[in-house]
């Protein structure tokens, strides 16, 4: 899968199924979004560039791979090449663009100026066109899955969607109240992160050439629910200790935007009453983007968002979030135990170990 981990020589065959998979993603992806007017299709190219790791449509296609039920002999020494399915391809390219919605409208609400180290739409053309742009994306996913022969990929893909924006306005609810406890954080995130990457595992499971058995698309929905949200975790964490230059976004924006996150929630809930003070005004300073008086995300406010990380490092609060994360993984990997053990499934638990590991 590119931008997350390289493929040892054994598991090349596998690669190249992703590689072209995703070459197919990306021209369906485009040939979705193309308009007859000129504003909006260069508001769609400007978009393309918010790919990445395209975890999303790699994860659809190698679930559907892993749950086949002749997945060991389609990747066995000197078997003839596996291609995705369309149906496969389609699954990739409508969770992409659900994702790639929820990328723009989220960069309007954190206010955000950078997104895979070139500027946001909103940035670059203002929320109006940026809240529009998000809606289009949504629409196309939901026109490109109605056109599958299966219906209920577009029931699933509508569910996933009213999930993802219930997540969201929870979290808005909840906007700076950084004392949130710990299960009222587990269900925004499940819902904003998990739902859409456990939906992709789940869709892709569906739609193997010969699935094994009926109950394994609920499996890989588990293993990607968990996945999403120790993905999740793992942004927390680079927003809160990453450089813009690394992780290739905006970051120290949650605490800004007042978004509680596990290594904050996890210190106030256990530090002394005059240390909670300290870190409550530090908070303050950072979502104010005031320290000293500077402009929003000046020095003096990244100067406090590093002595919050340093807080945090000092009661374990971070040290505790990438120990949740490192969990939820384990727990993905156990969904996937009963499934038998194939170069497609070793994949997937390669890249489970990757959303950990990662610094970007």
């Amino acid at each position: 899968m590119r931008g997350v981990f390289e493929f040892p020589e054994a598991l090349r065959p596998v690669q190249r199924v992703i590689d072209d998979a995703l070459k197919r993603v990306e021209t369906r992806f485009d040939a979705q979004l193309r308009s007859d007017l000129p504003p909006v299709n260069a508001l769609c190219k400007h978009v393309e560039g918010y790919r990445g790791k395209m975890l999303r449509p790699s994860i659809a296609v190698l679930c559907a791979q892993a749950a086949d039920a002749d997945a060991a002999d389609r990747f066995a020494d000197g078997a003839p090449e596996v291609a995705a399915s369309e149906a496969q391809v389609v699954i990739g390219a409508v969770c992409e663009m659900v994702h790639m919605a929820t990328l723009v409208h989220d960069d309007v609400l954190d206010e955000a100026e950078v997104r895979r180290r070139a500027q946001t739409v909103n940035a670059l053309r203002g929320n109006e066109p940026a809240v529009m742009l998000g809606d289009y994306l949504i629409a196309s996913a939901f026109h490109l899955c109605s056109q599958l022969d299966d219906q209920s990929t577009a029931l699933e893909i509508g569910r996933v969607s009213m999930e993802l924006c219930a997540g969201e306005l929870l979290q808005l609810h909840h906007r700076e109240q950084f004392s949130l406890d710990e299960a009222t954080y587990y269900e925004i995130v499940m819902r904003k992160t998990g739902a859409l990457i456990g939906a992709a595992c789940k869709l892709g499971a569906k739609h193997s050439d010969r699935l094994l058995a009926p109950d394994l698309p609920d499996r890989f929905d588990a293993f990607g629910r968990r996945l999403g949200v120790a993905f999740q975790i793992q942004d927390d964490l680079l927003d809160l200790t990453g450089e813009q230059e690394t992780v290739g976004k905006s970051v120290h924006k949650d605490v800004e935007k007042g978004k509680p996150t596990l290594p904050v929630i996890h210190h106030l809930a256990r530090c002394s009453p005059s240390e909670r003070g300290i870190t409550l005004d530090l908070l303050d300073r950072v979502a104010q983007g005031l320290s000293g008086g500077s402009e929003p995300s000046g020095p003096d406010a990244r100067a406090s968002n590093r002595r919050l990380a340093d807080r945090l490092r000092d009661t374990g609060s971070i040290a505790f979030a990438e120990a949740e994360a490192r969990r939820l993984v384990d727990e993905a990997k156990e969904a996937l135990e009963t499934v038998p053990d194939t170069l497609p499934k070793l994949v997937l638990l390669i890249m489970a170990d990757a959303v950990v590991s990662r610094s970007f």
